[in-house]
């Protein structure tokens, strides 16, 4: 007795479903663009691409240029005795010798001098 119920409920439930949906008569056809509506506009969207694009380029390589330039700088930069001559321990200038009971830690490069 359940089972005739509740078949009869799906049944209901799938007509009137069925009822909602939309018929071919109240779907309103847009009108297709025309060719030259569409070429046009693609025409626009490549040049307002190669736009970007050639901004981009132009970014890329003043970018470029000035890493060239940043990475000259630091290469003058270790030519300094500083940082080519182990004896300054990386200090500006080397670090005094002093005698063995005056001797002090240094923070900078962690040795006793």
């Amino acid at each position: 007795m359940r089972i005739l119920v509740v078949g009869i409920v799906l049944v209901l439930c799938m007509i009137s479903w069925g009822s909602h949906a939309q018929s071919t008569r109240d779907s309103k056809a847009t009108p297709a663009p025309s060719q030259e509506q569409f070429s046009k506009k693609k025409q626009a969207a490549k040049k307002a691409f190669r736009k970007k694009e050639d901004q981009a380029l132009v970014e890329y390589e003043q970018l470029m240029k000035d890493n060239k330039k940043k990475y000259k700088k630091q290469a003058r930069q270790m030519k300094k005795p500083q940082y080519s001559d182990p004896s300054y321990f990386g200090h500006k200038r080397p670090p005094k010798k002093r005698k063995k009971g005056k001797r002090k830690f240094c923070k900078e490069c962690g040795i006793v001098h």
